[in-house]
């Protein structure tokens, strides 16, 4: 049996191409009808007709011109109908600035009297509503009018609050059954949204009782991940992996110790970093225990994760409760940054951004196939007007409707400069000490490298903060499984401590090496996040897993630099007291054995977290280098290299008090000898409040920092 089939796609507003399978050459006669919302129909003029091995294909055109948002098809005799395929139409010039769409109404506009819909579908030719008051009732349908840039708008009389809801849209005269893009809420796994009444969500998110930052250097970023930190077994958290999980006060460990937010309150953190807490694809919400996904697979931006709710299925449950364990963290005093992952979603293909506008969401490269710079085949092509808008008015909601105080962006070296940029004027019109940090590698995407807003383009993004790798592989040593035994400054590698002053300076002076950064907020100061190795696996491998006190020291003495060096101080949940993942890198399923927060080890290590607390009212309360000016900072220090590639740092901190700062990174103990006499203000033990201890020698011990007040500053 031979195969005689044929499509056509529109390759501008005037022309189409056909494409007939038949092993017979037809005649340039050949007939070709268009149909056009099934009714008109006319006969298209065949420009020109090329055949090759058994395809014929043609270029008609129609003079009248084709209009987005009708229903095309194309009739041969004796070959039947085929539907035309107006995808292309995203490509052509001006289609972005022709379609884009200012108003910030798309989603659901609820009130009791009538509740509005809009989708924005320029390609579609018809959208349908289907919606239901709950799951024992059958849906009602109801067409969407078109109007102008491609959005289509229904307005419903009535309350239809809590009411289910899905669009069956159709393109290419092809109905797909999708969710909405600009939902707010929806039922378990993202299967229905819900109309929400956001005056039934409202709570008071103790906004007044956040102090107010002038520089990101003076915060402290705290990184957990709402399961990680509540699951574990020791504690007698109620809500465990959900987010009132930390709306709990007074919670203990088994020995007493505080648990969930009363341990975040004790910490002196100024900021919690909260892992995904969208809605991701991966978790079975009704099962949400069977399964373990940090959330790096996003499925809908503006609803919030229903596996940490206490019932999925309602759409209310899910917005109050993150927004109560937000207030509850601000009740405290603690900022929250939400991390965000705008890059790519979990299946391209069958999101809801492809059912509704297919081909425009995702980059491409130059022969048509997805980018694939994130690893997941569909990198987000975020210079495309309404992608950008979205994820603007994404982020915008966050931080209006949940009181978010800062976003860290995954990946965002795939974004480009403009779109970032843009998240940080209207993020911080909202609120002016907005944070807005994030992963700035140097992506393989189909985007030219000046436009990319990785760390190499930092100095066109001077109010966004970039992880860096180079303070992290200076002082720890490189990253990566094949160099898991490869040392730092810290960690047994003392030729790295001319790399140190660099990294310690921010990496923002042009000092040993250039600057990567206009000003010292914009480095994000870490050697530890949720994913690749902990700390304390990689300090264990160099050292061996007989070594634990020596690693464990090792750990301490790095996260007091973290805290004495220029920049934002960056810490992983567990890193204060050297948890480990069991040598696993990037658990992101690998369930809570590798990532829970192991409370019987804080119970166990309470002089670590004793020497963390300490240091952070140390960085807080005295050491004042909140100075972003990389010209300042070094007319603000000198550096001396004693004996073994030790190093001590002396410093004029902003009110005029002179510190010096020595770092031990040796088996060696050292004697430290002053020409006046100094104040001992931290040591093995960390801050030491209110020491009296004035003197002109001091032994420095092995793995440990040490700072000294001269005498005149007191």
């Amino acid at each position: 049996m031979i195969d005689n089939y044929f499509g056509a796609n529109l390759i501008d507003y005037n022309t189409v191409k056909v494409a007939l399978f038949s092993p017979i050459q037809k005649p340039d006669s050949t007939p070709i009808n268009l149909s056009i919302n099934d009714e008109k129909v006319v006969r298209l003029d065949i420009k020109k007709q090329v055949f090759l091995n058994g395809i014929s294909m043609y270029t008609c055109t129609y003079k009248d011109g084709f209009k987005l948002g009708n229903s095309y098809k194309l009739s041969i005799e004796n070959y039947g109908v085929a539907n035309l395929d107006v995808s292309e139409a995203i490509n052509f010039p001006g289609f972005d600035d022709d379609y884009y769409y200012p108003n910030d109404d798309l989603g659901v506009t609820y009130s009791k009297e009538e509740t509005t819909f809009k989708i924005w579908a320029p390609l579609a030719s018809k959208v349908e509503l289907l919606i239901r008051k709950d799951f024992d009732s059958p849906y009602v349908g109801h067409y969407l009018k078109r109007e102008d840039k491609g959005v289509y708008s229904l307005t419903l009389k009535g309350d239809y609050d809590s009411f289910h809801y899905v669009y069956i849209v159709t393109n290419n005269e092809i109905p797909t059954l999708t969710t909405d893009p600009y939902a707010k809420a929806s039922t378990a796994n993202g299967k229905e949204n819900v109309v929400v009444d956001f005056e039934k969500t409202k709570i008071d998110m103790h906004e007044e009782k956040l102090p107010n930052y002038k520089s990101y250097l003076d915060t402290i970023i705290y990184e957990l991940d709402i399961r990680d930190f509540t699951i574990d077994e020791n504690t007698d958290i109620v809500h465990k992996g959900q987010y009132l999980g930390l709306t709990e006060e007074g919670r203990k460990t088994k020995a007493g110790n505080p648990a969930g937010l009363d341990y975040l309150s004790s910490l002196g953190i100024t900021h919690v970093q909260i892992l995904p807490m969208y809605d991701f694809k991966t978790i079975d919400e009704l099962h949400p225990l069977d399964s373990y996904n940090w959330g790096y697979d996003p499925q809908q931006y503006f609803v919030p994760e229903g596996s940490y709710s206490t019932d999925p299925n309602d759409g209310y449950a899910r917005i109050i409760e993150c927004k109560k364990m937000i207030s509850a963290l601000h009740s405290k005093g603690i900022k929250v940054n939400m991390d965000v992952v705008y890059n790519h979603v979990y299946e391209g293909l069958y999101s809801s951004f492809e059912n509704v506008v297919p081909g425009y969401f995702f980059r491409k490269r130059k022969d048509g196939t997805l980018c694939n710079g994130t690893g997941c085949g569909n990198d987000v092509d975020s210079e495309r007007l309404m992608v950008k808008k979205l994820i603007v008015d994404c982020c915008k909601y966050w931080t209006e409707e949940f009181g978010i105080d800062g976003l860290r962006f995954d990946l965002m070296g795939i974004l480009d400069v403009n779109t970032m940029n843009r998240i940080d004027k209207v993020c911080r019109e909202i609120k002016p000490d907005f944070m807005i940090y994030g992963e700035g590698w140097d992506m393989n995407t189909e985007l030219k490298s000046e436009k990319k807003a990785s760390i190499l383009n930092s100095f066109k993004m001077e109010n966004i903060a970039f992880f860096n790798d180079t303070y992290r592989d200076t002082l720890k040593g490189p990253n990566g499984i094949d160099k898991l035994k490869s040392g730092g400054y810290f960690t047994g590698n003392l030729s790295y401590v001319e790399g140190f002053k660099f990294a310690y300076l921010s990496s923002s002076a042009n000092f040993v090496y250039p600057a990567r950064f206009k000003n010292a907020a914009q480095s994000i100061n870490y050697v530890e996040c949720h994913d690749n190795y902990t700390l304390f696996d990689k300090v264990s491998s160099i050292y061996g897993k007989d070594q634990e006190r020596k690693v464990l020291d090792i750990i301490k003495q790095i996260n007091g630099t973290i805290l004495l060096s220029f920049g934002v101080p960056f810490f992983h949940a567990g890193q204060e007291i050297g948890l480990t993942k069991y040598y696993e890198d990037n658990t992101y399923n690998m369930g809570d054995h590798y990532n829970k927060f192991r409370r019987n080890v804080l119970d166990e290590r309470l002089d670590m977290l004793a020497y963390f607390k300490s240091m952070i009212d140390f960085r807080k309360n005295v050491f004042k280098i909140s100075e972003e000016n990389p010209e300042k900072i070094l007319k603000m220090i000198s550096f001396s290299n004693l004996n073994d590639n030790i190093l001590s740092i002396s410093i004029k901190t902003l009110d005029n008090k002179e510190f010096m700062i020595t770092f031990n990174p040796t088996d060696n103990r050292v004697t430290n000898v002053f020409d006046d006499y100094y104040l001992l203000v931290c040591g093995q033990a960390g801050y030491l409040k209110g020491s009296d201890l004035y003197i002109k020698t001091s032994p420095i011990e092995p793995h440990c920092n040490y700072v000294f007040l001269k005498k005149e500053a007191i």
